[in-house]
């Protein structure tokens, strides 16, 4: 099956799959690896290369996020045990204040993502997040759902993020990075801000696991979870397992766009990728453990940390499986060829386009790439070929990229199990934010596109 038929096909097979996880309870796994077999089988790829389509899918989110995912865990479990968690919660709330710990999130989110790619930089900030909604009593929710967007916004808008980097390049503005880094920056404000409403919004409609408290369930006060740890660890201590590894992805990506060279470029490279970081960041939380005087227990949290993120880890590969069938499938190739329909309609073409590929394959550094590819040709006839309007491009391309994040997208299960919440509920907060994200930076860019 090709053409129309298939994005039909593609259109009904999310909806039977949604049906099956929400109202019928089948497990996610199954349920998006179910689907994706159907599809793969719909779409015609010979049955030959079906298992090894899905095998790809399977391991190669394994191979990109895997590692990633229980390292970071295990760093935010060693924040927890220590306590350094709530050091780092306090730290926070000095410098924004106890009355917004949604702002303090996002904009952490913002800033963490614009070297590191945001599932990374979730793993890496959820437990500030645990700490700060116990520090507050804010929901926990609102701040999983504040979290989430601002990490989104910047890595999608704002170089050293390969998307973004990748897209301006085949636009051919790759020697202005510093405009494309301002414009991102502009384009963020309208996202960050309805993202912050809708986080308050949404936190007071949907409660999460981690909110709800049975019966046999002791509440305890913030100062009562600190006192248990006594001495709780020092601001550098803290702040180690975490800033470094950011700093090493942000010098990583810095080496890539200098365009350094020899054995210090391959340096940085190595440290920067997100598994070494991560390494390096759990060797600075052993040391903290062992500064606690807790190495005793180190066995006990790894042992928990794996049990912890082995659902995670294999829903989210059933994720890439299904985002592979798609991208082995015709549908892709299909929306290339008959791309010209779309492209009256303005720098409201790659917005849509990006839109699609997204929410076709899962992936928004693929979709940013691909649309950047088709579109590039097209900037003279769309009247998008100044420096400003191409950068604007690029812009509504990343707007496009982050609409909308499902279940064929890893970030989804990431920020859903992190943040306790079912797979229903993650279509009410990450999907709904997603869309909300990329309506209100389009309508920004569009009013920029105005001015320039």
């Amino acid at each position: 099956m090709t053409g129309l038929p298939l994005i039909i096909a593609f259109v009904l097979a999310v909806i039977v799959m949604i049906v099956a996880i929400s109202k019928f309870k089948v497990h996610p796994f199954l349920a998006i690896m179910g689907v994706s077999l159907i599809l793969a089988l719909i779409a015609g790829i010979p049955l030959t290369q079906i298992a090894d389509v899905i095998g790809a899918g399977f391991s190669g989110t394994f191979s990109s996020i895997g590692i990633v995912i229980i390292l970071g865990a295990l760093i935010g479990s060693v924040l927890e045990q220590t306590g350094a968690a709530f050091k780092l919660a306090d730290l926070v709330i000095k410098v924004v204040g106890k009355k917004n710990p949604e702002l303090a999130i996002e904009l952490m989110g913002w800033v963490v993502s614009i070297p590191v790619f945001c599932d990374s930089g979730f793993v890496i900030l959820d437990p500030i997040r645990k700490a700060l909604v116990k520090r507050t009593a804010t929901s926990s929710v609102a701040m999983t759902v504040a979290l989430s967007a601002g990490l989104y916004i910047s890595h999608v808008f704002i170089p050293p993020t390969p998307g973004p980097i990748a897209a301006a390049n085949t636009l051919g503005i790759g020697d202005n990075l510093l405009l494309v880094m301002g414009l991102g920056v502009l384009v963020s404000i309208p996202a960050l801000i309805a993202a912050l409403f809708y986080a308050k919004y949404i936190g007071k409609k949907v409660k999460s696991a981690d909110e709800i408290i049975t019966d046999d369930q002791v509440t305890k006060t913030y100062e009562e979870l600190v006192a248990e740890y006594g001495k709780l660890p020092g601001g550098l201590n803290a702040l180690a397992p975490i800033v470094v590894p950011i700093l090493l992805m942000a010098l990583g990506s810095i080496s890539s766009m200098a365009g350094w060279t020899g054995f210090i470029s391959e340096l940085c490279t190595f440290l920067g990728k997100p598994v070494i970081a991560l390494a390096v960041g759990t060797i600075f939380a052993v040391i903290q453990l062992s500064i606690a005087g807790k190495m005793d227990k180190f066995y006990d949290i790894t042992n928990d940390t794996l049990k912890v993120t082995g659902p995670i880890l294999f829903v989210t590969a059933a994720g890439g499986v299904l985002g592979k069938v798609i991208s082995t499938s015709d549908m892709v190739n299909y929306i290339t060829t008959n791309a010209g329909v779309l492209e009256a309609v303005g720098i409201f073409f790659p917005f849509l386009l990006a839109a699609i590929l997204k929410s076709a394959q899962g992936s928004s550094t693929v979709a940013l790439t691909t649309t950047a590819g088709i579109v590039a040709p097209l900037l003279g006839a769309m009247g998008l070929d100044t420096p400003v309007l191409t950068a604007l491009t690029v812009m509504a391309i990343g707007a496009g990229a982050m609409t909308v994040s499902h279940a064929n997208d890893s970030y989804f299960w990431v920020v859903t199990n992190f943040g306790k919440m079912t797979p229903e509920q993650g279509y009410k907060t990450q999907t709904v934010m997603t869309l909300i994200l990329g309506i209100a930076s389009m309508i920004g860019i569009f009013i920029l596109s105005l001015i320039f």
